[in-house]
C-alpha cells in the first residue's frame, strides 16, 4: 500500500534530494531552484530566478543551451542536454539537465520542471577515451605495410609496389639511385666471380 506524501513531505523531499531542481513558469523564466542547485551556484535564488541562472551557463555552450530549452519549451516536449555551469568556487563543471513539461490536474499545461546532476568526471574520462582511440588510430595510421624480403609496399588498393612509387605518391620527395658502400662490395665481388681468370 502506497503512503500519500503531505505538502511539507514533498517540499523536504524536494529541498533534501541530492539532484538539483529547477521550475520554469509559463513565461519560460524560472521561478524556483532547490537548496541543492543554490549550494552548486552560490548564488541567491533572487539572482537565479527570471533568466538570472543562465549568468552561470559556459558562453561556448548558451546557443545551444538556449535553443534546445526554447524549442522544447515551445513544443511541450521533454528535453535532454549538457552543458557547462559555473560552480561557486568559479569552475566550470558539465551538467546533464532533463526538463519535462507539468500540467495542473485538469490537463492545463504549467512549464516545465527540470533536474541536474553533474557528469563532469563522466564527460571528462570519455574525453580521454576518445583522445586515447584517435592516438591508438594516428599511430596504426602511421604502419606501412612492407615485404620483408623484396621491400615492396602494400598500398591502399592492396597491391604491391616500389618502395620508391610509393612514397612519390604520398610525398612530395624525387628519388636518385646510387649503391653504398656494402652493396658495391657485393656486387663488385659477384661481378668479379662472373670474371674468368
Amino acid at each position: 500500500m502506497t503512503q500519500k506524501l503531505t505538502l511539507s513531505e514533498y517540499a523536504i523531499l524536494v529541498e533534501q534530494a541530492p539532484i538539483m531542481i529547477w521550475r520554469a513558469a509559463l513565461s519560460m523564466g524560472c521561478d524556483y531552484f532547490n537548496d541543492v542547485w543554490l549550494a552548486f551556484t552560490g548564488r541567491t535564488l533572487a539572482q537565479e530566478i527570471g533568466n538570472g541562472w543562465t549568468e552561470g551557463v559556459h558562453p561556448d555552450d548558451f546557443a545551444r543551451c538556449l535553443a534546445i530549452y526554447t524549442d522544447h519549451f515551445q513544443r511541450r516536449s521533454t528535453f535532454e542536454m549538457e552543458y557547462r555551469l559555473q560552480r561557486h568556487d568559479g569552475a566550470y563543471r558539465w551538467i546533464f539537465d532533463r526538463g519535462t513539461p507539468y500540467f495542473d490536474e485538469s490537463g492545463v499545461f504549467l512549464g516545465f520542471i527540470g533536474s541536474c546532476i553533474d557528469v563532469t568526471e563522466r564527460v571528462e574520462a570519455q574525453a580521454a577515451l576518445k583522445e586515447a582511440k584517435e592516438r591508438e588510430i594516428d599511430q596504426l595510421r602511421g604502419f606501412i605495410p612492407i615485404c620483408s624480403y623484396c621491400k615492396k609496399i602494400r598500398n591502399d588498393r592492396d597491391y604491391w609496389e616500389q618502395i620508391e612509387e610509393y612514397i612519390t605518391q604520398h610525398s612530395h620527395a624525387q628519388f636518385t639511385h646510387g649503391v653504398c658502400p656494402e652493396c658495391q662490395a657485393k656486387v663488385m665481388a659477384k661481378l668479379g666471380s662472373l670474371i674468368p681468370h
